[in-house]
């Protein structure tokens, strides 16, 4: 029989929301238990298909808010492995590393978890009598500067040998610099399979051999969006190893596009938006679709979508809601008036303001720096992770000012459009 493993990372069991946009109680609720469902389904998946091991690389727990009910939800799912005689090979990446409750956790005697520079563990005997071994290698300190890899033992003789690791690698956007080692690193080490964990995003940095960053099992909000999974390793008695990603996630988070050009009225903007949902849910297998929609194109609608902002949101909600586990996260409007509504021979004065503020405010450099500066002093005042997720370099910054200078604008000028065509002042 081969050795056969499911290889996961990044669970962060209960971790806090940090979408700003779950304001729908319900929704909230869905994505706060999210990732335990997420391990139950992986220790479900082990039993099913009985597989000899799961190995997680790193990131159990999200940090130092970790509970001790978090903590004893993780050992009872760990528990149910021991019951099916699977081992359990665990290591602690940096959010670990933070965890008040993670040495204080009576595991079951099926799991091992390794520690600094740990001895290479006996996972399986083949059939041909060739071992499999596993290494790993935790931190104790949520920072790892400098790279863990010649901490490790090197590969067991006319063995398999499995590494875990948790790691940025070279680096990678929107993660932090932590254990940084390179690809090449990896594969001049020896083993035949590197169990990675750190980055939220599944790769496969190499086949000869394996090195796999399998991605988280569940997104949390939107910058984690699409589907997620944990990989299923086989590696035969001659030491081939076959990989396949399977799917986890009970919730995935998805933006959608609209273009509602042409659009006249309310109800043709509504139906263009259902068709895309529907499209959309039928393409997503997972339980539930959670969506950020984003409306664009040139309508004659596009002043009173923002001014009626509300009832939009509303209507969409509702809209979703008759889709087998639909959900509207947000909204964001990048639509606008045709352009021949500008440049016509006589305008309305909300247009001629319009076209200046278009055309001339917002590329302003005076009007950039100015808003840029609010931007800095506003990011000052988030949570390190929030700011690293909205603004993890300069360009993005500076996406980041235009676009909140184009959707304001947007808006006040909707307002004075809807005003105007009131009759009011």
């Amino acid at each position: 029989m081969p050795f056969r493993f499911v290889h996961t990372a990044d669970l962060h069991l209960d971790s806090p929301l940090r979408s700003l946009a779950l304001r729908n109680a319900e929704l909230a609720d869905l994505v706060r238990g999210a990732t335990r469902g997420a391990l139950a389904k992986i220790v479900d998946l082990c039993i099913a298909e009985s597989v000899d091991a799961l190995l997680i690389a790193g990131d159990l727990y999200d940090g130092s808010q970790t509970s001790m009910n978090t903590a004893l939800f993780l050992a009872g799912e760990l528990r149910r492995l021991d019951g099916a005689g699977i081992r359990t090979f665990l290591i602690r990446g940096n959010h670990d590393a933070q965890s008040q409750v993670t040495r204080e956790l009576t595991l079951p005697p099926s799991v091992h978890v390794f520690q600094g520079r740990s001895k290479p563990m006996l996972a399986k005997t083949l059939a041909n009598g060739r071992t499999v071994h596993v290494h790993g290698m935790s931190f104790a300190n949520p920072h790892a500067p400098e790279s863990l890899l010649p901490s490790f033992h090197p590969p067991v003789a006319e063995a398999i040998n499995i590494g875990m690791l948790h790691t940025s690698l070279s680096g990678s956007p929107g993660h932090d610099r932590y254990a940084p080692c390179s690809v090449v690193d990896l594969q001049r080490h020896g083993f035949d399979y590197w169990a990675l964990g750190h980055v939220h995003q599944r790769q496969v940095h190499s086949t000869q051999p394996f090195v796999v960053m399998p991605g988280m099992p569940q997104g949390r909000d939107i910058n984690e969006a699409g589907a997620k999974g944990v990989t299923v390793v086989t590696i035969d008695d001659d030491g081939r190893v076959e990989i396949e990603e399977r799917s986890i996630g009970a919730a995935v988070f998805e933006r959608l596009s609209v273009d509602i050009t042409g659009a006249v009225e309310w109800r043709d903007a509504l139906d263009l938006v259902t068709r895309g949902l529907a499209r959309l849910r039928h393409q997503i297998s997972a339980e539930n679709l959670i969506l950020r929609l984003s409306l664009t194109g040139a309508s004659p609608l596009a002043w009173r979508l923002r001014r009626d902002a509300d009832l939009l949101e509303t209507e969409l909600t509702n809209i979703a809601a008759g889709l087998s586990g639909c959900w509207v996260e947000k909204i964001e409007l990048h639509c606008r008036e045709p352009r021949d509504e500008y440049h016509r021979p006589s305008r309305e004065p909300v247009e001629e303001l319009a076209a200046l503020v278009e055309n001339e405010v917002l590329p302003g450099f005076g009007f950039r720096k100015e808003i840029r500066a609010v931007a800095e002093e506003l990011l000052q005042q988030l949570p390190l992770e929030l700011r690293q997720t909205l603004a993890p370099d300069e360009s993005a910054l500076e996406e980041l000012v235009m676009g909140a200078g184009l959707m304001g604008s947007a808006d006040v000028l909707a307002h004075l459009h809807g005003a105007a065509a009131k009759g009011g002042d």
